[in-house]
């Protein structure tokens, strides 16, 4: 992979999701970045309300019209994008108490909302429960026994599907988290017994079952065995209860492309074997009303949004040009590479004050902070910098702000925007580390 391919696929991300002004000016929307900047002040996250909707519409229309997706708060948990995704037809999956509250912030109704992670403790079960919740995806039989007591005390039914983690499902994508040794879901050889413990609690339903084996997968084929799976295991759970499965969860997992090698998941592949795949479902009767599940979260918001930081100084060390802006990865660990990379490569990277400049240096785009850490290009073409120049990071909409180690040496905590069917929202104010966070606004 050349540095040179690298830039030409952020200009593609450019062409096809956002546009340049007549000034070279990188735009969301149809809005001059530097507009936004001097406005809110940067370092700054921006997202595309329309860019989010137009990646829900692809994907419903890829799949199923039994098929409900499901919106992963933890891919960007800011209210104000959950209420976009929710409000163009989008259930939430939580894996937390606050991202319930999160949700329900957001206009999510607890009939919408599904609650799945390893580490669920007493205090957020009882809270969900007792507010109300579409279903528990249960990863442990420890933890069933934990749903069942905290439902007999609060004499309310409770919904749960079994997190099943395969024993030879297809896996795939950068992070595993099926098919081995696993804090994640039951292992499918122990479910006889998880499902024996079910049948002692008379305030527990059995909805169904979950399975989600890696995520940030590109390829197609791989996600579509691996559905084929989470099929052939309901099936099995149906006729081994006798019961019919209301819900059965295929999971997120859905990927974006970051890097120059990467190609965009095939879509067209998906809808023209997706069918197929609810026609298997026809020979059991009990699976007759069987709804899909789907829980894309970096599908849906990564591309939708972009990270500008401003060039603050240029040095050169020993024949090597530094931009040095005023972000880096304690706003967006994932793009220094410090987010699960073994191999550290740049995100797409544009000037985006003069995106059709000549690429006349290789030039090293690092933050502030005090580490060889924070480095989000390395040796990327770019125009030759300048301080004052603005610096977008692409594909930023996912594991951004939420993710990265935003108190890491006290430096300031970035603004968010949101951009609405051209009305643009300061949805959380820049402060200081030291300072509590001013409220977000939704």
């Amino acid at each position: 992979m050349s540095k040179a391919d690298t830039a030409s696929m952020a200009h593609q991300l450019l062409t096809g999701a956002f546009g340049t002004s007549a000034q070279g000016v990188l735009e969301v929307d149809g809005i001059a970045v530097n507009a936004l900047a001097q406005r809110f002040g940067t370092p700054l996250f921006i997202y595309s309300a329309a860019q989010m909707r137009a990646a829900l519409t692809r994907l419903r229309a890829a799949t199923h019209q039994r098929c409900d997706l499901f919106y992963s708060i933890k891919a960007n948990p800011h209210p104000a994008v959950v209420r976009v995704l929710h409000e163009a037809g989008a259930g939430a999956e939580i894996a937390s108490g606050a991202e319930y509250e999160v949700a329900r912030r957001a206009g999510v109704a607890p009939s919408r909302i599904v609650f799945a992670g390893p580490g669920k403790s007493d205090a957020e079960l009882h809270h969900v429960i007792s507010r109300g919740i579409a279903e528990i995806h249960v990863e442990a039989a420890d933890e069933l026994i934990r749903i069942a007591s905290i439902a007999e005390q609060t004499k309310t039914r409770v919904a749960v599907s079994l997190r099943i983690n395969p024993a030879d499902a297809a896996l795939g994508g950068s992070m595993r988290m099926g098919g081995k040794a696993i804090q994640f879901g039951i292992d499918e050889e122990q479910l006889d017994a998880v499902l024996a413990l079910l049948t002692q609690s008379p305030m527990l339903d059995l909805a169904g079952i979950h399975l989600f084996a890696g995520t940030q997968i590109l390829d197609a084929e791989v996600l579509l065995k691996q559905w084929a799976h989470g099929l052939a295991l309901g099936k099995r759970i149906a006729r081994q209860t006798g019961k019919p499965v209301s819900t059965i969860d295929l999971g997120g997992g859905l990927g974006i492309p970051y890097f120059a090698h990467e190609q965009a998941l095939d879509l067209a592949l998906i809808e023209a074997r997706f069918g197929a795949l609810m026609a298997s479902l026809d020979d059991e009767p009990l699976l007759a009303d069987t709804r899909i599940i789907l829980e894309p979260g970096r599908f849906l918001a990564g591309p939708a949004g972009i990270y500008l930081s401003r060039v603050v100084s240029v040095k050169e060390s020993r024949g090597e040009c530094f931009a040095i802006t005023d972000g880096g990865m304690h706003h967006h660990l994932a793009a220094s590479g410090n987010l699960g990379q073994v191999i550290k490569r740049d995100f797409p990277l544009l000037m985006a004050n003069r995106v059709q400049d000549a690429h006349a240096d290789k030039v090293t785009v690092v933050g502030p902070l005090c580490t060889p850490l924070d480095t989000y290009g390395r040796k990327t073409p770019l125009p030759k910098p300048q301080p004052g120049d603005l610096i977008a990071i692409m594909q930023s909409g996912a594991y951004g702000l939420s993710a990265s180690p935003i108190g890491f040496l006290s430096q300031p905590i970035a603004a968010e925007a949101l951009i609405d069917n051209g009305q643009v929202q300061l949805i959380r104010e820049a402060g200081s580390f030291e300072q509590p966070l001013k409220p977000a606004i939704c």
